[in-house]
C-alpha cells in the first residue's frame, strides 16, 4: 500500500445510512451507493429445552425471500415500521451486518462515522432509538438528515437557492413532503402511508370482494404490473392465487386494474389530503414559486403507475418523476457527506 493510501486509511469512513421500512441502501463517502438490501432479518428462536442465545440465520434480501416460508423455529423480524424503529435489537443487529457488507473488501478506517435518513414526523424518542441503534453498531458519530431534505438532494433540486423547491416522497412505510429554501426543509408534512399501505389495501380489497387470502408477495406484484392512481381506459388483467377462506384450499381469480384503481382509493386519499394540507401551511411566497417549477416525486411509490397525474390533477400543479427516484434519499444522504455541508444535519 503507498504511502498516501496509508494516511488515506487513517481517517474514518464517512456513511450515508438510509434505513427504510421496505429496504436499507448505504452510500460510503468517496465510492457511492454500495448497499442495497431488503430491511428483513431472520433470527433463529432458542430451543427452551437447550441453553443458548438467539442466532441469526439471513439478513437482507436473502431474508425477503424466505417471508411467509419459515419453519416454526426460525421468526423474519422487519425491524423498521412506518419509517420508524420499531424493532430495537433487531435493527441494531440488521444496521451492523449492513456496515459490515459495506466495510468488506474496502479496509474502512475504524469506526466509522455514519450519517442516517429520518421521517420529520419522527418524535425525539424515535430519533433517540435511531441513534442508540446506529451508535450501538459501532458508529463512532452520528448525524440525522430529515428524509425530505435528503430526497430533494438526490433529485437534484436546487436546495440552496432562495426559491422555494417542493419534494414529495413515497416510501414503503411513510410519505414524505417537504418545502425547502435556503438549504432548510421550511414546512414538513409526514404520514405512516406509502406502498405498504398500498399492498395492505390490495390485500384486504381480495378478502372482502373475493374471499380469497393473499400474501404480501402477491400483492405487491398486483401493484407492479396493474396498479393506478388514475381509472385506466384500457383496463389490465392479472391472475393470482389464494387460499379461500370458506374452503381453506388454493384457489384462482383474476383481477381487475379497476378493482386495484377501487382497493388504493384510501391510501390515496391520505397522500393527497397531507400534500394538500401542506400546501396550506407554506408561506405565499414560497407556494408561488412552488406554483410556477411544480413539484417533484421520489420514493418507491413514485412508480405506482399515474401517480404523477393523479397529484396534478389534485392541486393543479405540474408533477414531476425524479429519475431512479427509489434511491433519490440515499444519493441525496451520500452528497450531503460528500460535502459536509453542517446546515444539512441534525
Amino acid at each position: 500500500m503507498s504511502r498516501l493510501a496509508r494516511l488515506f486509511y487513517r481517517f474514518p469512513a464517512e456513511i450515508a445510512l438510509d434505513v427504510g421500512t421496505a429496504n436499507t441502501r448505504i452510500h460510503v463517502r468517496g465510492t457511492g451507493v454500495v448497499l442495497d438490501e431488503a430491511s428483513v432479518i431472520c433470527i433463529r428462536q432458542p430451543d427452551p429445552l437447550v441453553a443458548g442465545a438467539r442466532a441469526t440465520q439471513s439478513v437482507g434480501n436473502e431474508a425477503r425471500s424466505m417471508l411467509g416460508r419459515l419453519p416454526r423455529h426460525i421468526k423474519a423480524i422487519c425491524p423498521i415500521k412506518g419509517g420508524v424503529i420499531s424493532d430495537f435489537s433487531a435493527s441494531r443487529e440488521m444496521i451492523q451486518h449492513f456496515v459490515g457488507l459495506a466495510d468488506k473488501g474496502r479496509r474502512l478506517s475504524g469506526a466509522p462515522r455514519i450519517t442516517i435518513t429520518v421521517p420529520s414526523g419522527a418524535t425525539q424518542v424515535e430519533r433517540r432509538a435511531f441513534r442508540e441503534a446506529v451508535q450501538g453498531a459501532g458508529a463512532s458519530n452520528v448525524a440525522l438528515l430529515e428524509r425530505s431534505l435528503a430526497a430533494a438532494l438526490g433529485a437534484g433540486l436546487k436546495v440552496s437557492s432562495a426559491m422555494g423547491c417542493m419534494v414529495v416522497d413515497v416510501g414503503a412505510g411513510t410519505t414524505e413532503i417537504g418545502v425547502i429554501a435556503l438549504g432548510n426543509v421550511v414546512c414538513r408534512g409526514s404520514a405512516r402511508v406509502g406502498g405498504d399501505a398500498f399492498d395492505d389495501a390490495i390485500i384486504n380489497y381480495v378478502r372482502r370482494t373475493h374471499g380469497l387470502l393473499i400474501g404480501e408477495h402477491t400483492a405487491r406484484r398486483v401493484k407492479q404490473m396493474i396498479g393506478c392512481a388514475v381509472r385506466r381506459k384500457n383496463e389490465l388483467y392479472l391472475d393470482i392465487t389464494g387460499r379461500n377462506l370458506s374452503e381453506g384450499i388454493p384457489r384462482p381469480a383474476t383481477l381487475s386494474s379497476h378493482e386495484v384503481f377501487e382497493a388504493l382509493a384510501e391510501p390515496l386519499a391520505q397522500i393527497i389530503s397531507l400534500l394538500k394540507s401542506t400546501l396550506e401551511s407554506t408561506p405565499p411566497e414560497l407556494a408561488s414559486d412552488i406554483a410556477e417549477v411544480g413539484l417533484t416525486l421520489t420514493g418507491g411509490g413514485a412508480l405506482l403507475d399515474g401517480l404523477d397525474d393523479r397529484l396534478s390533477e389534485e392541486t393543479g400543479l405540474p408533477v414531476l418523476v425524479a429519475e431512479e427516484p427509489m434511491t433519490c434519499v440515499v444519493r441525496g444522504a451520500g452528497m450531503a457527506i460528500e460535502t459536509l455541508e453542517a446546515r444539512f444535519f441534525q
